[in-house]
């Protein structure tokens, strides 16, 4: 062995050779000895190489190959170190020119890491994936991910030729972060890291957990981009929604998923549109239904596209489907120019096992538990997040900071939360573990949402934070510090399995059934609830929504339109999905655009029409109406009238502001059969004005109604002194403006 290398052991020269030094800058780059300054670099198919001064042409030194890559010089009149660079010259002929990665000090600093590890760098995104900067005057790219359990980490790409060998990262001390600048490298280059796992020394190519675009299906390399480039528009909106109470205005919300919204064409597995044409597109379309916010199923980016974008293979990285993170802010940008508020469907209940993303990262149950009593879902084949390892709570609670920081999403519903809340959750006796009570709850789960609710308030008013949550877990809408989990809103799936039962009963036997629809307001105020229709109800054989109603096509269509009226008259925020507002007579397919051609009235006949233009009219009414949106979240805003008329099938109540003001009168027929002259008792003197009936002619209906309006009489009734004579159509709603005498 040359004595130029004489203070490289032989184990040290082959630990070098294969990469497997957790601190391979303590070799190589430049080092200061008793003889003056030795450099060391490892270059894999070079035939030569020399250093330069940074800023000098002149050739300093050619360096010596002491065995295989290994190439090495001493600089005896130098006794500090100084800014050089590489001259490498491979057997083609081709020469390159660089400043060694191995030169430079770290880009992250102590508390970097020390937040990290302690689970509180709630912008840690900044600082972990692929970042292209200026280092020590220097442009490239600085790479950093978590791996604490691997032998050895290295980033690979074009420009290393995919070889392992080449650039292997270092660890900062024992934090379990690994990171490299390497100059040169920039924006648009894709790269994947090779980790060596710890125990079995396996090789492995894996996706950055940080990375923030990925290559399209199936080679899932991250790619260097920046997502701070774009420029907004909307910061009118954002300071207008950071004065906004999330509780008091109207949220009624589109969901959709991109894929299938519509397409450009029949390609089931291709033919998307980007995010700017499904803008360009959406935006004029929830203007004239009156929407007032979409929610997107999830837009991370995922592998496989029948799990909806529920089964996420990259948390920072915008689908590459439908464009790029640049695209995806321009849409965003331009709903928000639009006045349209975007919610995003976001999944940290659990992730795929596919093994280029997060699973047993670096040879260790990193991102999950190792137990797979705690850390599968079987029912789904996904992995579960160990919510009480600090980095895995700061790598989810910083993604949901990402994509409000980055995207300026307005909201973000979060998944499955009841799956996340409980132990036993799809689970027999045997196949959990308690918490350290004895019980079933999930405490590290628990501490973790109400971080993030905390962090999203805190930082971010105005941004609501909404809950799938199945079950009667308590609080999830409470102050957490009442004990709560700190939601704005959760999904009442209470009420929409008891309400979808109840429409799904021939009409004749609802009598017997009115109790799953008065229930409802039992519990209704116990929780800041917002009533879905999701497109969970319209797929695996339940049918569309409009199949689900009984009768031949009059009464489906008509008891369609009786659902989505009394939905928008019941209390709490509205959530319909695509296909809904039209009718869609297929249960929801993600492969296929829906289906649009239903609205051609000379194919397809009124009825779908009819729903669409009801919905955009229940859609104005509704947000015209503060009686309808102002205190839907409390008893203040709710009155019945009657609820008792099971024979006739006749459900009656109001909706007024918190002073008793602007009162709306909603009687809702739920059968089939006209009633004439119906006599109602109610709690005021006046006259009603007929201002809605979905019943209406415009809407595929007979046009039965009360032509306009009626007076009240001094009729008792119901134990009101007051009553009032309604026709009342089939299967309708009819809502009254209530106009009381001074």
């Amino acid at each position: 062995m040359s004595d130029l290398n004489n203070v490289l052991t032989e184990n040290q020269v082959s630990e070098l050779l294969a990469g497997s030094m957790k601190d391979p800058f303590s070799l190589l780059g430049m080092h200061t000895n008793e003889k003056g300054i030795t450099v060391r670099t490892i270059q894999h198919g070079a035939v030569s190489v020399a250093i330069r001064e940074r800023g000098n042409d002149e050739i300093l030194e050619e360096m010596t190959r002491v065995t295989d890559a290994i190439f090495t010089c001493r600089i005896p009149r130098r006794k500090k170190h100084f800014k050089y660079e590489l001259v490498i010259t491979y057997d083609n002929g081709f020469q390159k020119i660089i400043a060694d990665p191995y030169s430079f000090l770290p880009v992250l600093t102590e508390e970097d890491t020390y937040l990290f590890n302690e689970g509180n760098h709630h912008y840690i995104y900044n600082k972990m994936g692929s970042h292209v900067i200026e280092h020590d005057g220097v442009k490239g790219t600085h790479f950093a991910v978590w791996a604490p359990s691997a032998q050895r980490v290295s980033v690979v790409g074009n420009f290393n030729c995919f070889d392992g060998r080449q650039h292997p990262m270092r660890m900062l001390g024992s934090s379990g972060v690994w990171e490299i600048f390497i100059p040169g490298v920039y924006e648009g280059e894709v790269y994947k890291y090779e980790i060596k796992k710890g125990g079995t020394g396996h090789l492995v190519l894996k996706t950055d957990p940080y990375g923030s675009k990925q290559e399209p299906f199936p080679n899932f390399g991250s790619i260097v981009t920046n997502v701070d480039r774009f420029q907004w528009s909307d910061s009118e909106w954002v300071k207008r929604r950071s004065v906004t109470d999330v509780h008091a205005q109207p949220v009624s919300i589109y969901e959709l998923h991109l894929g299938s919204w519509r397409k450009a064409g029949p390609d089931e597995e291709g033919d998307y549109l980007t995010y700017r044409e499904i803008a360009e597109q959406l935006v004029p379309y929830i203007h004239e239904m009156n929407y007032t916010h979409v929610e997107l199923m999830p837009v991370q980016e995922h592998p496989f596209v029948p799990s909806w974008g529920y089964q996420v293979g990259g948390f920072y990285a915008v689908n590459h489907r439908f464009g790029s993170p640049e695209d995806f802010q321009w849409f965003i940008d331009y709903l928000h120019a639009n006045n349209i508020a975007v919610i995003l469907d976001w999944v940290p209940g659990h992730f795929p096992k596919d093994e280029h993303v997060l699973s047993y990262f670096d040879g260790s149950h990193l991102y999950e538990h190792s137990d797979p009593r705690e850390g599968e879902h079987k029912d789904w084949g996904t992995l579960i997040f160990n919510y009480g390892r600090h980095e895995v709570k700061n790598f989810l609670v910083a993604n949901a900071v990402y994509w409000i920081e980055k995207f300026h999403i307005d909201g973000i519903r979060i998944d499955a939360v009841a799956s996340m809340l409980y132990r036993n959750y799809s689970r027999e006796e045997g196949e959990w573990i308690p918490n350290r009570h004895g019980s079933h709850e999930n405490l590290e789960a628990i501490a973790f949402l109400q971080q993030v609710n905390t962090v999203i308030h805190d930082q971010f008013p105005g941004v609501m934070t909404i809950a799938e949550e199945s079950t009667a877990f308590p609080g999830v809408t409470y102050p957490i510090n009442e004990g709560g989990l700190g939601f704005d809103y959760k999904w009442n799936m209470g009420w929409m399995h008891d309400t979808l039962d109840y429409f799904e009963q021939d009409p004749i036997n609802r009598k017997y059934h009115q109790g799953d629809l008065t229930f409802t307001l039992w519990y209704g105020f116990s929780e800041k609830f917002m009533l879905v229709l999701s497109h969970d109800e319209v797929v695996h054989g339940k049918k569309s929504l409009l199949e689900k109603m009984p009768g031949d096509d009059w009464q489906k269509f008509a008891n369609l339109r009786l659902l989505y009226t009394y939905m928008y008259g019941h209390p709490g925020k509205k959530l319909v999905f695509q296909g809904g507002e039209f009718g869609q007579r297929h249960e929801w397919y993600e492969k296929r655009s829906i289906d649009w051609n239903l609205l051609d009235t000379s194919v397809n006949g009124p009825f779908h029409k009819g729903v669409h233009d009801m919905m955009k009219d229940l859609n104005k009414l509704y947000k015209n109406e503060p009686a309808l949106w102002e205190a839907d979240l409390t008893h203040e805003g709710f009155t019945w009238i009657d609820y008792n008329d099971r024979d006739a099938g006749v459900l009656s109540f109001m909706r007024h502001r918190k002073d008793g003001s602007d009162k709306l009168l909603f009687v809702c027929n739920m059968t089939p059969v006209i009633r004439d002259k119906y006599l109602l008792g109610v709690p005021f003197d006046g006259s009603l004005e007929e201002i809605f009936n979905s019943n209406a002619s415009q809407y595929g209906g007979e046009g039965t109604g009360n032509f306009g309006g009626t007076m009240i009489e001094k009729i008792a009734h119901h134990g009101k002194n007051q009553s009032v004579r309604l026709d009342l159509p089939p299967l309708a709603v009819t809502i009254f403006r209530v106009h009381e005498k001074k």
